[in-house]
């Protein structure tokens, strides 16, 4: 057995932050513009999603990074990193991300709360793979706060007559930010109160007490891994529908990095389908 050839790394894009905002306690908007930006706004997918990279200041290096050059050059403690991230929207030269941000845990959640007008934002082209079918029956939205701004342009992306569900998981109203959805489409914020993110049961739960509506349908769920695994045993096993009318994909898992994370998709543990 021969190993798949690597994937060649997408073209980064030099932005420069615009404005930043909190939506929430633990949600802050990043606005950046760059040059060339047609690939964003050409991309057909409603959950665009780029790998954002961060290089130590220290080291001085000058983006777009040549990774394989630098893994020659640089103790591995002094790569620069990646994380991924969905765009929340495109508008002409300027990129929006939703950041989710608790405290200082983590590298890009601090950096985005600490963003300031000027500074340097480094992303990938982006990839993608949903948006909502206009011949579906029915919309089925499910996420937390990590798939929020996927959901939000998803709602955005949907015919006027279309109908209906969406439930996000936040911790409490505080956390709820303002979507624009078909008058068609049922909105529901879940709590999970003091459970820290990822270690509550309150998103399968929800779900599992709905039920879809006639006809051919489309699922877009995603967020903390073993709460998609619940989902996937839920829209697959007990509703019964096709691989083709389902979105599912874990975008963090709880107790893990982003790089265990990564790895862990290559191994049984991180496989959702």
């Amino acid at each position: 057995m021969t190993d798949r050839p690597a994937r060649p790394p997408r073209p980064q894009h030099v932005l420069h932050v615009v404005a930043t905002e909190r939506l929430t306690p633990h949600l802050v908007r990043v606005r950046a513009r760059g040059d060339d930006l047609a690939v964003f706004r050409e991309s057909p997918h409603t959950d665009k999603y780029v790998k954002i990279t961060f290089a130590k200041a220290e080291l001085g290096l000058e983006p777009p990074y040549d990774l394989a050059a630098l893994r020659e050059t640089l103790s591995p403690e002094d790569l620069p990193v990646t994380r991924t991230y969905t765009v929340r929207r495109v508008d002409g030269d300027e990129l929006t991300i939703d950041f989710v941000v608790h405290g200082d845990e983590g590298l890009a959640g601090p950096w985005a709360a600490s963003a300031r007008p000027g500074d340097r934002l480094v992303v990938s082209s982006p990839g993608g793979g949903y948006a909502p079918d206009p011949a579906a029956a029915w919309h089925l939205f499910v996420g937390d706060e990590s798939a929020i701004p996927a959901i939000a342009a998803g709602l955005e992306a949907l015919a006027p007559d279309a109908v209906g569900t969406a439930f996000l998981e936040v911790q409490n109203a505080d956390e709820q930010v303002e979507l624009v959805a078909p008058a068609g489409v049922e909105v529901h914020w879940v709590y999970r109160g003091a459970a820290q993110a990822g270690a509550s049961a309150v998103l399968a739960d929800a779900v599992g007490s709905w039920h879809p509506l006639p006809g051919r349908g489309q699922v877009f769920a995603h967020g903390e891994r073993e709460a998609m695994k619940a989902l996937r045993d839920i829209v697959f096993t007990r509703w019964g529908l096709a691989r083709d009318q389902v979105s599912l994909s874990g975008y963090w898992a709880y107790g893990r990095t982003e790089d265990r994370f990564q790895a862990e998709k290559r191994e049984p543990i991180g496989q959702i389908l």
